[in-house]
């Protein structure tokens, strides 16, 4: 598609931020109105519509995106969204493992486990860790503090989580990377423990590397989103 438009700019709206084009509001999707939470989010909305050359490439607007989502997905129906984000929580690939006599399940372990465990400290629950793929349902317990702490969340924290989780196949890994300290490559890495083993054994095909990059580049912004969504500063 031909660009459009030579200006962008942002400026307040409501209780939050929006993006123009030649002074015109951008809208989602759906139509909604784009009012972002902060001004560091609609700055980097800002920076995608301005670094499009004389082709706008669709593929390159991922926190327009995770916008969208929040505005036209996760607000109209917050209790589905998070279903479905706390459905990652019951499949988390971290609580999941080889058997202790393999060599895979030491490196498991090394990785996972402290993730898993600052998880149970942080949240004040107790997560099943299985050996195996026969699926063990979690405490129902852990399962409703995990949903109180998501329907404490905002709507764009949630749709940076529910990518996170997504790409990860952990909410572990997706909670893990809210944290102001948090590493998201060394987060991305532990989630892909298993596939790095393959690899190791067996040699990394090039385009399950090309597809791997893909998804770590979309996780690396899902976390990058849901800093700049959080930001209170105006620089």
């Amino acid at each position: 598609m031909k660009r459009f438009y030579r200006d962008v700019s942002v400026a307040p709206h409501d209780d939050g931020w929006r993006v123009a084009l030649d002074g015109r509001p951008i809208r989602t999707a759906l139509g909604a109105p784009q009012v972002v939470p902060t001004w560091a989010l609609a700055d980097a909305l800002a920076a995608e519509w301005a670094r499009q050359g004389e082709t706008v490439d669709p593929s390159d607007f991922v926190l327009r995106d995770l916008a969208d989502y929040a505005i036209d997905v996760i607000r109209p129906d917050r209790d589905a969204a998070i279903a479905g984000i706390l459905a990652f929580a019951e499949t988390d690939t971290l609580c999941y493992r080889a058997d202790p006599d393999e060599p895979l399940y030491r490196r498991q372990h090394e990785l996972w486990e402290p993730l898993v465990a600052a998880l149970e400290a942080r949240e004040g629950v107790r997560l099943e860790r299985v050996s195996g793929v026969i699926h063990r349902p979690q405490p129902p317990a852990t399962l409703a503090t995990l949903r109180a702490r998501l329907e404490s969340a905002d709507d764009f924290t949630l749709a940076g989580v529910q990518a996170m989780a997504s790409l990860a196949a952990s909410l572990c890994v997706a909670l893990a990377a809210l944290h102001d300290d948090a590493d998201p490559q060394a987060l991305w890495n532990a989630a892909n423990v298993e596939e790095d083993w393959q690899a190791e054994l067996w040699g990394r095909d090039e385009e399950a590397a090309t597809r791997r990059e893909r998804r770590r580049a979309r996780f690396m912004t899902a976390s990058e989103f849901t800093k700049l969504a959080q930001r209170s500063d105006l620089s």
